[in-house]
């Protein structure tokens, strides 16, 4: 199983809209709100490195107001 912890900056009070948009997105078992450089954080999982780049690709950088992710990548034990 693969993981990636996804930082996401958000256009300017468009936090709340991507968030709830997330929430839709299945891979995504953790989301929470955070405050500096990055506005949210999404853990996400997925069953290969490929599908996990899919999902961040398709699902989470095209959402209207992401403006940059950041992907932290992990293997669950």
């Amino acid at each position: 199983m693969a993981v990636g912890f996804v930082l996401i900056s958000t256009a300017p009070a468009k936090e709340h809209e991507v968030y709830n948009e997330l929430l839709k997105v299945k891979e995504v078992v953790e989301l929470h709100p955070l405050f500096g450089e990055y506005d949210l954080i999404a853990k996400i999982e997925a069953s290969d490195f490929n599908l996990l780049g899919q999902v961040v690709v398709n699902k989470v950088r095209s959402l209207p107001g992401v403006i940059d992710t950041k992907t932290l990548t992990g293997i669950k034990f």
